[in-house]
């Protein structure tokens, strides 16, 4: 049996570039709009051009799945070596990419094996998820164990961060007009998660203060982590990222908390300003409470 194959999509934002060559991941990219100009993530655009690019003035942007194709040329190629392929993708609440991605199955019927999942999230959160599919992978599992495996850690991953501004939320149809004015004259910071790979206003806040405390609170909830990644919207690492870090070394003694900025693709949908913390939890601390 030749080993499982993992495909991914640019959404994916690993903590560690250097994990994709390591596994031999595929990432497929999605296509960005800024204004009439289309860029492939990860291959044309990187975050921090994005953010130079969109960053700085009011052109609309947007993300455009993988096609059909697209995908279907890569199912081709990676079947010249494997017979099993785990595709993993951004939340289809979010894109028509796992949508593609299904559809392109469809011209490998009968030679190779290709389940399709929704990560039900985005981001670092389906990192994690593809970086684990990987390691099983590697270690010989087969494709129903990788499922398995993948399947297990989803109610598992937390998503949760706030933004300074509103207008992404708007355009996103998060947020209405009426909601976005009145939020924006009381200088309200919502807070959001992803829930059942859905982006959910949850909280307000009116401070950073504020806003750090709830991430806090947020993740003093779980009896254990096995990971934590915080986002932040700088390809350095801010004051409010420090402040977590500190807040969070606080309440977890010993643990090293890594900061990324959040990819192109999750701009699109909550703007340049945001922060927040991917929350990957630890399934057998909470089965010995």
């Amino acid at each position: 049996m030749r080993k499982v194959r993992i495909v991914t999509d640019s959404s994916a934002h690993f903590t560690d570039p250097g994990t994709v060559e390591r596994y031999g991941i595929e990432v497929v990219p999605l296509t960005i709009k800024i204004g009439s100009q289309s860029f492939r993530e990860g291959i044309d655009l990187d975050a921090d051009t994005f953010l130079r690019l969109a960053g700085n003035n009011s052109m609309p942007t947007g993300l455009v799945a993988p096609s059909v194709e697209q995908f279907a040329a890569l199912y081709s190629r990676l079947n010249q070596e494997t017979d099993q392929v785990l595709s993993l993708h951004i939340s289809r609440q979010m894109s028509a990419t796992w949508s593609h991605a299904r559809a392109a199955t469809k011209t490998l019927l009968g030679r190779c094996e290709i389940d399709v999942l929704d990560s039900m999230t985005t981001s670092v959160g389906l990192a994690m998820l593809a970086e684990a599919g990987a390691e099983a992978a590697k270690a010989g599992a087969s494709l129903e164990e990788v499922v398995r495996i993948v399947r297990g850690m989803l109610p598992h991953v937390y998503t949760v961060f706030y933004v300074e501004s509103l207008d992404y939320l708007r355009n996103n149809g998060l947020l209405s007009e009426a909601q976005s004015i009145l939020g924006a004259m009381l200088n309200i910071k919502p807070f959001l998660t992803i829930e059942e790979g859905e982006l959910i206003p949850m909280e307000k806040v009116r401070t950073q203060a504020q806003a750090i405390d709830k991430l806090v609170e947020f993740v003093a909830e779980f009896s254990g982590l096995e990971n934590l990644v915080i986002l932040q919207n700088m390809p350095y690492p801010t004051d409010q990222t420090r402040a977590l870090q500190d807040r969070l070394a606080a309440e977890f003694p010993g643990r090293n908390f890594p900061w990324v900025m959040y990819g192109p693709s999750l701009a699109t949908m909550i703007g340049f300003d945001g922060m927040g913390v991917v929350v990957h939890e630890n399934i057998d601390a909470e089965e010995d409470l």
